[in-house]
């Protein structure tokens, strides 16, 4: 079996660490809007199908958010339901062309946990019975936003609505043939800070160690929705959206999910400029 370092050796080398000269990284221009398409690329995830803890909503928020960036001109790999192979694949990908994109976002819709202070996105076909084997078994985020920011230049978005249940961290889970099997070790719900590294916006559908809500009994997570309604809206600074955002989602649920964010970001951005080519 793959060790935990092996495991994460293989994934710094997925993700493209041992073939580029990575130093500090730098804000995106206060132009970067107005660069081609091909310059501002984004990878849109949405795992539901889930054999333990199946989630309703992240394919159609995926399938949302990728139709809304398509129209704002960003060049969208949208995936659903990927497996861990899958999963590391389609960020391999997305990190060999980040380079050359002048904007590079990651939406990710599904199940995510922390475990011992670090977030890992978990793929559909995961089975865990150990913290060890959710590191085993994930995407660590930590290390995908670390092979981001060390690009010198550009904007990084990282949002992710991935706390939506922990279905581990109750010590039991149930699998796939109905068996209750015991898990071992107790992670946190929600997931962890994350501070974000020079160039970087780090979004969070929930606050630190909180849970958000999955929306069954609508078409989007409540915090999709209040997404997709901001980002097509003119000159708006990406601060002021997730800020409109937060409130939104804070007012629909009484306070009991409230989004938060984590930015280094140097320069002004907005998802559409205004009419002048100007974001605020």
């Amino acid at each position: 079996m793959t060790t935990l370092l092996t495991r994460r050796m293989l994934l710094r080398c997925a993700l493209g660490a041992a073939a580029l000269p990575f130093g500090p990284a730098m804000g995106a221009p206060a132009n970067a809007n107005a660069s081609d398409a091909a310059s501002r690329i984004a990878l849109v995830i949405g795992n539901g199908a889930y054999r333990a803890a199946p989630l309703k909503n992240p394919p159609g928020d995926a399938t949302a958010v990728a139709a809304s960036l398509r129209n704002l001109g960003y060049d969208v790999t949208l995936r659903q339901n990927t497996r861990l192979t899958e999963l590391i694949e389609s960020l391999r990908e997305f990190s060999m062309r980040a380079s050359k994109a002048s904007v590079r976002m990651l939406f990710y819709a599904g199940h995510g946990v922390q475990v011992k202070g670090r977030n890992y996105l978990v793929p559909i076909d995961a089975d865990p019975k150990s913290e060890e084997d959710i590191q085993r078994q994930s995407a660590d985020v930590g290390e995908f936003v670390d092979r981001l920011s060390a690009i010198r230049t550009g904007t990084n978005i990282v949002v992710l609505d991935a706390c939506r249940v922990n279905p581990f961290a109750g010590g039991v889970i149930v699998g796939p043939d109905g068996r209750r099997l015991k898990f071992r070790g107790a992670t946190p719900g929600g997931l962890a800070t994350l501070d974000a590294p020079v160039g970087t916006l780090v979004a969070f559908s929930t606050a630190p160690n909180g849970v958000a809500l999955d929306g069954a009994n609508s078409e989007h997570s409540v915090y999709a929705r209040h997404l997709l309604a901001n980002l097509p809206t003119p000159g708006l600074q990406i601060e002021q959206l997730f800020k409109r955002v937060r409130i939104g989602v804070a007012e629909d649920t009484g306070r009991a999910q409230v989004p938060w964010e984590s930015s280094s970001l140097t320069a002004d951005f907005c998802f559409k400029p205004d009419d002048k080519g100007r974001c605020g």
